[in-house]
């Protein structure tokens, strides 16, 4: 049976109000603890009882005045004040006497010595006299214990609410970076408050989102899996039907729709690899500078239809540096953002690729001369199937500049981009250099 919610609200109410009053009632009895140990010490004194009689003596001899002095005298060298008093015919002490030991709120309650023929000797500490606690060091106690109370319940309170907190943030920034299966703690989703209440939430939110994120990748490669077979079949039967004699505009058309086709399905079955795989790919040193000529090569022929040239700038000593990763993958993501910028690059403009070496990363910098991407649409061209046709017209299916990004956070780099200082946009792939290459 579970036990009903307990409010945050409450809990903190409660405990902020027990402390005040915990920390109130502990420093008063400090410190009465401590005036009560002071008096008994008074008490203790033996040689009080000898300096009483001595008293005693001189006041039935002498009279009130030469006892009062000598108790004065007594006094000052022990650091008390003493009175000798005589107890009324009801045995009680004077009234300004027991209206002072019953006073809390004095400094030094008067310790009191029953010496026997009706006389007493009441005694208490001196102001700041040597040997005993002044009374300001009372009331430092009270605030002292006061303030350590209350800090140590602010402090349990603090740490009360900020630490599930500090979890489920952790939690949900290892989600965002891959690890879908972790979930807030079962001691934290099963507290009775508002905290326990949010764990459940994000939890539940977690889980759904997970599902639906599941069953997107697995369409997507389900689709692209279910698409390659027709596909190549097709391609094959579009090739016989050429040779055949059939129309060659025709079948040339149908051709390109159908390489399209088998393009596009490439991309999400890359892009659900990497998805899959994450960082735990293939690695070994490959040289940036010759995967980016090898994409220069590669693209000549479609850059020399666009009637677009390609200038590549690199940095010296930057032929032998190495990266360690997947050569593959990293010229596919090259590819991609090659074809972007070649997309958008009007007839008769420049291409630009610079290598460069900036705090231990290679960074690639692949800038067209188009008309640049809207200031509000940077954020989210790396994101899959998205297109920023309302500032590019652009072409694909928008999983280009996904599968770079993806390509970059697998080899432990990162991908940007942002508009040139005049025109276009730049594509910058940096990726960290590989010490162990010679």
């Amino acid at each position: 049976m579970r036990l009903p919610a307990f409010p945050l609200f409450w809990r903190i109410f409660l405990l902020i109000w027990l402390a005040m009053a915990a920390a109130v009632v502990v420093s008063n009895l400090t410190t009465r603890e401590l005036l009560d140990r002071e008096r008994s010490s008074i008490e203790r004194q033996e040689g009080l009882r000898d300096i009483a009689a001595q008293a005693i003596r001189i006041r039935e001899n002498e009279g009130r005045g030469p006892a009062w002095r000598f108790l004065r005298d007594e006094g000052e060298a022990l650091g008390l004040r003493m009175l000798l008093v005589e107890a009324d015919g009801d045995g009680e002490l004077p009234e300004s006497i027991r209206q002072r030991l019953k006073d809390d709120w004095r400094a030094h309650r008067p310790a009191v010595l029953d010496l026997g023929n009706g006389y007493r000797l009441v005694a208490w500490p001196r102001s700041g006299s040597e040997g005993w606690l002044d009374p300001k060091f009372f009331r430092l106690m009270e605030l002292l214990v006061g303030f350590v109370m209350i800090t140590l319940a602010c402090w349990w309170i603090a740490r009360t609410v900020s630490r599930p907190l500090r979890a489920m943030e952790a939690t949900a920034r290892t989600i965002a970076s891959g690890d879908t299966s972790l979930r807030v703690a079962d001691r934290i989703a099963a507290r009775r408050d508002e905290i326990g209440a949010l764990a459940t939430a994000f939890n539940d939110m977690t889980g759904q989102l997970c599902q639906l994120l599941d069953r997107q990748k697995h369409l997507l490669r389900d689709i692209s899996h279910d698409l390659r077979t027709p596909l190549t079949r097709q391609r094959i039967a579009i090739e016989l039907a050429a040779d055949s004699g059939s129309e060659p505009d025709l079948m040339a058309s149908i051709l390109r729709q159908n390489e399209r086709l088998e393009e596009m399905t490439s991309q999400i079955l890359t892009l659900y690899r990497l998805t899959e795989q994450g960082s735990d790919i293939d690695r070994k040193p490959v040289r940036p500078v010759a995967v980016v000529r090898d994409v220069l090569a590669d693209a000549e022929a479609y850059a020399r239809h666009r009637n677009v040239e390609c200038l590549l700038e690199i940095a010296p000593g930057l032929e032998e540096v190495a990266v360690l990763g997947d050569r593959g993958l990293l010229q596919r993501a090259l590819d991609n953002i090659m074809q972007n910028a070649l997309d958008h690059t009007p007839g008769s403009h420049r291409v630009r690729v610079a290598v460069n070496l900036q705090d231990q990363h290679v960074a690639i910098a692949i800038a067209d001369e188009g008309s640049g991407v809207a200031p509000e649409v940077l954020p989210n061209l790396f994101e899959p199937f998205y297109r920023a046709d309302q500032s590019r017209g652009g072409k694909g299916w928008g999983l280009g500049l996904a599968i770079a990004r993806d390509v970059a956070a697998s080899h432990q780099g990162t991908i940007s981009a942002h508009n040139g200082r005049q025109s276009g946009l730049v594509v910058t792939l940096r990726l960290p250099v590989f010490r162990g290459a010679r």
